[in-house]
């Protein structure tokens, strides 16, 4: 069962126990996306696990699952061009404090996977905390879902010549030799390519 960190917390009355996870921190190229799900009370929804142990086949279903039962639910994203501003754990960081801003409702408590979230609720950092409780394995399929919908539907569309489909912006062999015969695009990540483009001069 997925529900013991939410389970004690319920046992005190708290209500209102949000799920916060991001996806797309080790990405080169696109927005890393954060989501926050807050879940009825006992709900134990079949199947809903990490999203990385999902197939996409499972994750869109699952998806639709989760936003037609939470009692509220939101997706924030924030920017390469931030990313490289501000280092991408921050990005990280701001994009989860849009994502519970923009809930609609004020929960009582976060669980968060292996982060601290900048906003004044009481909350608690659950290392591989996908993996662990359902109200974060919820965020991190809506989370995964909506980047990855980016990615196919529109990313790709913008920057054609560089998988964005295929590979979703990480660090695949595809997609760095699109990156070495195109050069960076406007969404990619510099302060990513600094390294990567080092280690492929040290290799000729």
């Amino acid at each position: 069962m997925l529900d013991e960190f939410e389970k004690p917390l319920w046992e005190q009355g708290i209500r209102g126990i949000a799920g916060i996870d991001e996806v797309g921190r080790g990405c080169l190229f696109g927005d890393v996306v954060a989501a926050a799900v807050i879940l009825p009370q006992g709900l134990v929804l079949e199947g809903v696990n990490d999203s990385k142990k999902l197939t996409e086949k499972k994750r869109e279903a699952l998806y639709w699952q989760i936003i037609d039962c939470a009692e509220a639910w939101s997706v924030a994203r924030v920017d390469a061009a931030t990313v490289d501003a501000v280092n991408i754990k921050q990005a990280a960081r701001l994009a989860m404090k849009q994502a519970v801003a923009s809930l609609g409702v004020q929960p009582a408590y976060l669980l968060v996977d292996a982060e601290k979230v900048d906003v004044d609720v009481p909350q608690e950092a659950i290392v591989k905390g996908d993996a662990r409780s359902q109200s974060i394995a919820a965020a991190s399929i809506l989370a995964k879902v909506t980047r990855d919908r980016l990615c196919r539907d529109e990313w790709d569309k913008l920057y054609p010549d560089y998988g964005i489909a295929i590979h979703k912006g990480y660090a695949t062999k595809l997609h760095r030799e699109k990156l070495l015969a195109h050069g960076p695009s406007p969404m990619h990540r510099q302060s990513f390519l600094g390294k990567l483009f080092a280690e492929q001069q040290a290799l000729f």
